[in-house]
């Protein structure tokens, strides 16, 4: 009965567990669609290509920018991070819901080009909880620490811009929580086939 599925943008704070959770949502919930995100940073331990993020080079990157291929982009921590349209854009009109991992900046972009997007903010439980986690990832230093907890106070200031905010202490609730959402998002009118609806009433 879905004419088209739902653009659903997750952000957060560096760790504020945005990967955890979308991992948990694609194992259960089979018709959700992850959109692979370009980024011009080097590969973590374990990271695929095209898996977990198209890495490129900055030229190829920036030919995407003046290509107009991208739903946003941005630049952070000096690396840039987008958002392919065209495969995502496809992955709509066929009825499946679509769901982007993205910063605050690239959210605002989506929803300026994509008004009828969703965006769920996630948050940690307090600021010592995500030091805590960002910590224990044991990928960063102590000065990119520091400058992630500050630019997680900017992008917490903007939660009051988004649609839904899911505490993440828990992570199994939190991904309760976030599915909630898409369970209810699934139900607007605008995106179901109305007329056929209406016509088994005729």
């Amino acid at each position: 009965m879905r004419k088209k599925g739902n653009l659903i943008v997750i952000s957060g704070p560096s760790g504020s567990g945005k990967g955890t959770i979308c991992r948990a949502l694609f194992q259960e919930v089979p018709d959700l669609h992850f959109s692979v995100s370009a980024t011009t940073r080097k590969p973590r331990h374990g990271e695929k290509d095209g898996v977990h993020y198209f890495f490129l080079t900055k030229p190829a990157f920036e030919n995407m920018i003046t290509g107009d291929e991208l739903l946003e982009w941005a630049d952070v921590y000096g690396n840039y991070y987008g958002t392919p349209t065209e495969p995502l854009m496809k992955a709509l009109e066929t009825g499946r819901d679509v769901m982007l991992e993205i910063d605050v900046q690239g959210a605002f972009q989506v929803r300026n080009k994509y008004p009828g997007c969703v965006l769920i903010f996630l948050i940690p439980p307090s600021r010592a909880a995500l030091e805590h986690r960002l910590r224990n990832r044991g990928t960063d230093s102590d000065d990119d620490i520091e400058q992630r907890l500050r630019w997680a106070e900017k992008e917490i200031g903007e939660v009051v811009n988004y649609d839904y905010v899911v505490i993440n202490g828990e992570v199994e609730k939190a991904t309760r929580d976030v599915y909630a959402v898409i369970k209810a998002e699934r139900c607007r009118p605008a995106l179901l086939d109305i007329e056929s609806l209406l016509h088994k009433y005729r």
